[in-house]
């Protein structure tokens, strides 16, 4: 496909989005399936123009005067892509797969500039409702923290040290060029590539089905190793998911110890079987949600890792839709959870235990506030140093930036090149 039938089928799958309410993973695998002529590389191209035009549908829906998917994708391809718009319209016009030419008005807005009072939830690419929390969270910087949610993600792995080194994993993986992470000690990445540029499939690589790494964002392997996870421990997963920071906990404590990984949702905790699996971890204990589950655990543990569930706006890079769906009944639904998984988690630490808080949000409703609310009622616990915890798992000081009000670390696209993640740390009393 050339790209005006590439722009006319994102245009498609946006509208297909916007119409059907459907999330875009879901619309761009039926747009597929329904043209099956479409190359790899088309189908790549079409899903970050789609995505693309999420990242930035409020800036770009403001400079265009409107919000229509044709509208959206334009933008992308003129500002974002860098597209001449006499170029565009000429191919346009010769395509008859691709869009109808742009209109006079439509070549001028979107080779103009947004107006200098454009509100600053437009500006920072966000729901106008959150600019006040993103403004508590970051001050005067919150405008450039949502900009730089607007960016792709790198393609992140952690070297699985149980089986591997760095080394052989970025030899595996030469072809595409990759790199050690700035922060995580066993990370490596590959930066997203613009325009049409395709994310390389590492998962079919020998390395890969070996076990030798696991796809697992830089931020995510730095909140593990923050949690401190020592060999011999006695150390439980409350919500281990697919099991990605179980599997980074294992490896930090060398299948040495116990490790307990359950979940409340036993679909989410299905895929964690074959991983424990593949990545070699022996200490791995998986319990799935039954009546009881952790009845034995209370009281006991060395440690409880909390990866709290969230609204995932950390997340906004890689899942764009998301951001135009939250609510703010949603919000309050997952800081009641995380109040009531604080309170649990708390139940299974013998005296001196840590008790690990960890979302991928960036909202201070969802990380400071909750840890503030905990340790009002539970005079028992008091929080870690983050500089200590930091320089422990890292050997370097805590940039002064990533240190927030309440004793957390936040982690930001903006502040660390990552994912948005959320960082606590609190001491059980003897």
């Amino acid at each position: 496909m050339r790209l005006p039938g590439r722009l006319a089928a994102a245009i498609d799958v946006l509208t297909e989005v916007e119409t059907r309410k459907r999330p875009v993973s879901e619309a761009l695998k039926s747009w597929g399936l329904a043209n099956r002529f479409a190359g790899a590389g088309d189908r790549a191209a079409i899903g970050n123009l789609v995505y693309d035009a999420l990242r930035r549908r409020a800036s770009h829906a403001a400079l265009m005067g409107e919000d229509t998917p044709r509208a959206l994708i334009l933008a992308v391809a003129v500002r974002d892509w860098d597209e001449d718009t006499v170029a565009l319209n000429a191919s346009f016009t010769a395509d008859a797969h691709g869009p109808a030419p742009m209109t006079e008005e439509e070549i001028a807005r979107v080779t103009g500039q947004l107006n200098d009072d454009t509100p600053g939830h437009i500006l920072a690419d966000i729901p106008e409702w959150l600019a006040p929390s993103l403004e508590r969270a970051f001050g005067d910087n919150w405008i450039a923290e949502g900009q730089a949610m607007t960016g792709r993600p790198s393609l992140d792995l952690r070297v699985n040290t149980l089986k591997s080194q760095p080394e052989r994993v970025l030899k595996s993986l030469a072809r595409f060029t990759p790199r050690v992470t700035a922060i995580a000690p066993n990370g490596v990445t590959m930066p997203a590539g613009p325009g049409d540029a395709r994310t390389p499939n590492v998962t079919t690589d020998e390395g890969y089905l070996k076990g030798w790494f696991e796809v697992q964002d830089q931020g995510s392997q730095i909140v593990a190793a923050l949690a401190g996870a020592k060999p011999g421990e006695q150390v439980l997963d409350l919500c281990a998911g697919a099991g990605g920071k179980t599997l980074a906990l294992a490896a930090a404590m060398g299948n040495k110890g116990q490790i307990f990984a359950y979940d409340s949702d036993r679909n989410r905790l299905a895929p964690i079987y074959d991983r424990l699996k593949r990545n070699g971890a022996r200490n791995v204990q998986t319990r799935a949600p039954a009546p009881g589950a952790l009845d034995d655990l209370v009281g006991k543990m060395d440690r409880v890792v909390i990866d709290a569930p969230c609204t995932g706006t950390g997340t906004w890079r890689r899942r764009p839709d998301t951001k135009w769906k939250l609510t703010p009944e949603l919000l309050a639904t997952r800081t009641a959870e995380q109040s009531a998984i604080l309170e649990e988690g708390a139940r299974f630490l013998k005296p001196s235990g840590v008790l690990v808080y960890i979302t991928c949000s960036i909202l201070p409703e969802e990380n400071d506030d909750r840890i503030a609310a905990f340790l009002a009622a539970h005079t028992d616990f008091a929080p870690l140093s983050p500089e200590a915890l930091w320089q422990t798992a890292f050997g370097k000081a805590l940039p002064e930036d990533l240190a927030t009000a309440g004793s957390g670390i936040a982690l930001t696209p903006r502040l660390t090149g990552t994912d948005g993640f959320y960082f606590n740390a609190l001491s059980r009393t003897p």
